[in-house]
Protein backbone atom coordinates (compact mmCIF):
# COMPACT_ATOMS: atom_id res chain seq x y z
CA UNK A 1 0.00 0.00 0.00
CA UNK A 2 1.21 3.94 -0.78
CA UNK A 3 1.49 6.21 1.67
CA UNK A 4 1.58 9.96 0.79
CA UNK A 5 2.96 13.43 3.24
CA UNK A 6 -0.26 15.34 3.31
CA UNK A 7 0.25 19.36 2.63
CA UNK A 8 -2.56 20.84 3.84
CA UNK A 9 -3.49 25.07 3.38
CA UNK A 10 -5.81 26.52 5.46
CA UNK A 11 -7.98 29.68 4.56
CA UNK A 12 -5.75 32.09 6.82
CA UNK A 13 -2.49 31.06 4.89
CA UNK A 14 -1.09 28.25 6.82
CA UNK A 15 0.21 25.30 6.08
CA UNK A 16 -0.01 21.83 8.13
CA UNK A 17 2.05 19.04 6.88
CA UNK A 18 1.29 15.37 8.16
CA UNK A 19 2.02 11.56 6.57
CA UNK A 20 -0.84 9.15 6.01
CA UNK A 21 0.07 5.22 5.65
CA UNK A 22 -1.69 1.81 4.45
CA UNK A 23 -5.69 2.58 5.73
CA UNK A 24 -5.48 5.93 5.99
CA UNK A 25 -4.00 6.57 2.34
CA UNK A 26 -6.33 4.21 0.86
CA UNK A 27 -9.11 7.08 0.09
CA UNK A 28 -6.73 8.92 -1.65
CA UNK A 29 -5.67 6.74 -4.10
CA UNK A 30 -7.48 6.98 -7.62
CA UNK A 31 -8.79 10.80 -6.99
CA UNK A 32 -8.14 13.22 -9.26
CA UNK A 33 -6.72 16.93 -8.93
CA UNK A 34 -10.15 19.38 -8.09
CA UNK A 35 -11.71 16.20 -6.24
CA UNK A 36 -13.09 16.96 -2.43
CA UNK A 37 -12.43 14.13 0.54
CA UNK A 38 -13.62 13.77 3.60
CA UNK A 39 -11.61 14.96 6.39
CA UNK A 40 -12.91 12.17 8.72
CA UNK A 41 -11.17 8.86 6.50
CA UNK A 42 -7.73 11.08 6.88
CA UNK A 43 -8.39 11.46 10.74
CA UNK A 44 -9.60 15.09 10.22
CA UNK A 45 -12.86 14.80 11.84
CA UNK A 46 -15.85 17.59 10.02
CA UNK A 47 -13.39 18.84 7.74
CA UNK A 48 -14.10 18.49 3.87
CA UNK A 49 -10.67 19.14 1.58
CA UNK A 50 -10.13 19.59 -2.15
CA UNK A 51 -7.28 18.18 -3.75
CA UNK A 52 -5.07 21.16 -5.59
CA UNK A 53 -1.82 19.01 -6.33
CA UNK A 54 1.14 16.62 -5.60
CA UNK A 55 4.33 15.37 -6.67
CA UNK A 56 5.35 12.62 -7.66
CA UNK A 57 8.44 10.30 -6.09
CA UNK A 58 10.85 11.99 -8.33
CA UNK A 59 9.35 15.66 -7.66
CA UNK A 60 7.51 16.15 -10.88
CA UNK A 61 4.55 17.94 -10.17
CA UNK A 62 0.96 16.94 -10.90
CA UNK A 63 -0.97 18.57 -13.32
CA UNK A 64 -4.46 18.68 -14.34
CA UNK A 65 -5.62 17.37 -17.86
CA UNK A 66 -2.98 14.38 -18.36
CA UNK A 67 -3.54 10.95 -18.29
CA UNK A 68 -1.00 8.66 -17.31
CA UNK A 69 1.67 8.49 -14.88
CA UNK A 70 4.31 10.67 -16.99
CA UNK A 71 4.06 13.08 -19.70
CA UNK A 72 7.10 15.25 -21.25
CA UNK A 73 4.81 18.61 -22.34
CA UNK A 74 5.78 21.80 -23.91
CA UNK A 75 3.94 24.36 -21.75
CA UNK A 76 4.47 28.33 -21.37
CA UNK A 77 4.71 29.66 -17.34
CA UNK A 78 2.26 27.63 -15.51
CA UNK A 79 2.43 24.35 -13.14
CA UNK A 80 5.74 22.45 -13.51
CA UNK A 81 7.13 25.90 -15.24
CA UNK A 82 8.24 29.06 -13.13
CA UNK A 83 8.67 30.63 -16.79
CA UNK A 84 10.80 32.88 -17.80
CA UNK A 85 10.53 35.80 -20.55
CA UNK A 86 6.94 36.43 -21.86
CA UNK A 87 6.17 33.62 -24.41
CA UNK A 88 9.60 31.18 -23.78
CA UNK A 89 7.70 28.10 -24.16
CA UNK A 90 9.40 24.94 -22.96
CA UNK A 91 9.61 21.02 -22.62
CA UNK A 92 9.07 19.65 -19.23
CA UNK A 93 8.18 16.44 -17.87
CA UNK A 94 4.85 16.51 -15.33
CA UNK A 95 2.82 13.97 -14.08
CA UNK A 96 -0.54 12.44 -14.38
CA UNK A 97 -3.84 14.47 -12.51
CA UNK A 98 -4.95 11.42 -11.22
CA UNK A 99 -3.15 10.07 -7.06
CA UNK A 100 -1.76 6.63 -7.58
CA UNK A 101 0.76 4.63 -5.70
CA UNK A 102 3.93 6.55 -7.53
CA UNK A 103 3.03 10.30 -5.87
CA UNK A 104 4.56 10.63 -3.03
CA UNK A 105 3.05 14.13 -1.69
CA UNK A 106 -0.43 15.56 -2.37
CA UNK A 107 -1.43 19.40 -1.37
CA UNK A 108 -5.08 19.61 0.16
CA UNK A 109 -7.13 22.54 1.07
CA UNK A 110 -10.02 23.25 3.27
CA UNK A 111 -13.15 23.66 2.45
CA UNK A 112 -15.26 23.31 5.42
CA UNK A 113 -13.78 23.32 8.71
CA UNK A 114 -13.96 20.95 11.67
CA UNK A 115 -14.62 21.31 15.28
CA UNK A 116 -10.66 21.13 16.49
CA UNK A 117 -8.73 23.60 14.50
CA UNK A 118 -5.93 22.10 12.95
CA UNK A 119 -3.70 24.44 14.92
CA UNK A 120 -4.07 22.41 17.92
CA UNK A 121 -3.89 19.09 16.19
CA UNK A 122 -0.72 19.71 14.60
CA UNK A 123 0.76 22.95 15.43
CA UNK A 124 0.83 24.32 19.01
CA UNK A 125 2.79 21.11 20.78
CA UNK A 126 5.56 21.59 18.23
CA UNK A 127 5.71 25.22 18.25
CA UNK A 128 5.32 25.46 22.05
CA UNK A 129 8.40 22.93 21.93
CA UNK A 130 10.48 24.68 19.58
CA UNK A 131 9.71 27.92 21.13
CA UNK A 132 10.84 27.15 24.26
CA UNK A 133 14.42 25.23 22.74
CA UNK A 134 14.57 28.79 20.91
CA UNK A 135 14.73 31.12 24.14
CA UNK A 136 17.01 28.90 25.82
CA UNK A 137 19.10 28.93 23.15
CA UNK A 138 19.17 31.94 22.82
CA UNK A 139 19.45 32.99 26.40
CA UNK A 140 22.80 30.84 26.73
CA UNK A 141 24.08 33.03 23.41
CA UNK A 142 23.40 36.12 25.92
CA UNK A 143 25.40 35.16 28.43
CA UNK A 144 28.24 33.87 26.33
CA UNK A 145 28.60 36.93 24.47
CA UNK A 146 28.54 38.38 28.30
CA UNK A 147 31.77 36.24 29.09
CA UNK A 148 33.28 37.46 25.96
CA UNK A 149 32.80 40.68 26.14
CA UNK A 150 33.91 40.78 30.39
CA UNK A 151 36.99 38.84 29.14
CA UNK A 152 37.70 41.68 26.17
CA UNK A 153 37.38 44.97 28.58
CA UNK A 154 39.52 43.34 31.29
CA UNK A 155 42.02 42.56 28.20
CA UNK A 156 41.51 46.06 27.29
CA UNK A 157 42.39 47.29 30.80
CA UNK A 158 45.27 45.41 31.16
CA UNK A 159 46.83 47.27 28.03
CA UNK A 160 46.19 50.52 28.91
CA UNK A 161 47.38 49.36 31.96
CA UNK A 162 50.68 48.20 30.70
CA UNK A 163 50.73 51.23 27.93
CA UNK A 164 50.24 53.61 30.73
CA UNK A 165 53.93 51.87 32.69
CA UNK A 166 55.78 52.55 29.52
CA UNK A 167 54.45 56.21 29.27
CA UNK A 168 55.32 56.53 33.10
CA UNK A 169 59.25 54.66 31.89
CA UNK A 170 59.45 56.74 29.13
CA UNK A 171 59.14 60.32 30.48
CA UNK A 172 61.83 59.60 32.88
CA UNK A 173 64.56 58.67 29.73
CA UNK A 174 63.05 61.48 27.94
CA UNK A 175 63.87 63.97 30.23
CA UNK A 176 67.31 62.25 31.00
CA UNK A 177 67.82 62.54 26.97
CA UNK A 178 67.16 66.37 27.26
CA UNK A 179 69.65 66.95 30.31
CA UNK A 180 72.27 65.02 28.18
CA UNK A 181 71.92 67.26 25.19
CA UNK A 182 72.38 70.38 27.03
Amino acid sequence: MASFKLNIATKEGKCYKTEVKEQQAAPLMGLNIGEKVDGSKLGLEGYELQVTGGMDYCGFPMRSGILGQRKKISIYKSTGFRGALKGIKRRKTVCGHKINEKISAVNLKVLKEGAKKLADMFGKKQEEGKAEEKTAKKEEAKAEEKQKEAKKEEAKKEVQAVKQEEKKEAKPQAEEKKEEKK
